[in-house]
């Protein structure tokens, strides 16, 4: 008599556990994906346009109910369908991530300076929005962020609603600072960066820049930002995954 060894089939058992794992696996990354499309989404800044607000590394929290739902809001900009599901208007001075009208693959961020029907004109640097130039306060010469050897001058703009935030200027005569009257029309928006002489925006047609911005390609309001890295840091360094700027923690983008 010998004994014959054999593997176990698989039992009953095993199957269940298994279709519970894949089950509670694909539940978590269907509600995962339905956060990311319904409510928030996180972002990396990759540049220096928006200084000094936001800066090169920062992670900022998107909320994407703000304007309500397009085609923008689901990965990939599937054409699922036009316009905007329980669409609420951006307001002047919001910071807004939105899919570039050019190549809507790319995701950019800039500030709503100009609504429907405005009037917008920048002479000398200075913002114009119906004929009436935004009230500036220059704060004194410092230097860029991200490029420490450029000397700029930090300016406090200010919305006719009395929203404030604060702007780069890298002097006069910079391309950008003259421009002719545009006529914003409906159903889109006029965007600008921060750092007004180092920012593609809408003062730039949408082949090099953003041109005018339909609202449709809006993802969401920029919050505020959880974290931000420092130069140099990669997903690729592990050992640079730990080197954060201990002053941008949950700081709010005003």
């Amino acid at each position: 008599m010998t004994d014959t060894l054999s593997s176990p089939a698989p039992t009953a058992g095993l199957r269940h556990e298994i279709i519970d794992i894949v089950r509670t696996v694909g539940v978590g990354l269907a509600v995962a994906l339905a956060l990311r499309i319904v409510v928030f989404q996180p972002f990396t800044i990759p540049s220096s346009s928006m200084e000094p607000g936001l800066v090169t590394g920062d992670y900022i929290v998107v909320s994407k109910s703000s304007y309500g739902w397009s085609r923008a809001s689901f990965p990939f900009n599937p054409p699922l369908f036009a316009g905007r599901v329980l669409e609420r208007p951006a307001q002047r001075g919001d910071v807004v991530v939105f899919r570039r009208p050019h190549d809507p693959g790319q995701t950019w961020i800039k500030r709503v300076i100009g609504l429907p029907g405005d009037r917008v004109q920048v002479q000398g640097g200075q913002v114009l929005v119906n004929g009436r130039p935004l009230a500036q306060t220059p704060l004194g010469l410092t230097h860029d962020h991200d490029a420490p050897d450029r000397p700029v001058l930090e300016v406090r703009e200010r919305a006719p609603d009395g929203r404030a935030y604060v702007t780069y200027d890298g002097g006069s005569d910079q391309p950008g600072d003259d421009t002719d009257v545009y006529v914003v029309p409906n159903s889109q928006y006029f965007v600008m960066g921060d750092n007004r002489d180092n920012s593609l925006d809408s003062r730039w047609p949408r082949e090099l820049g953003v041109g005018l911005l339909p609202a449709e390609n809006l993802v969401g309001r920029a919050k505020f930002v959880l974290l931000s890295w420092r130069p140099g840091a990669s997903l690729f360094k592990p050992w640079t995954w730990l080197n954060l700027q201990g002053d941008r923690f949950l700081k709010p983008i005003r």
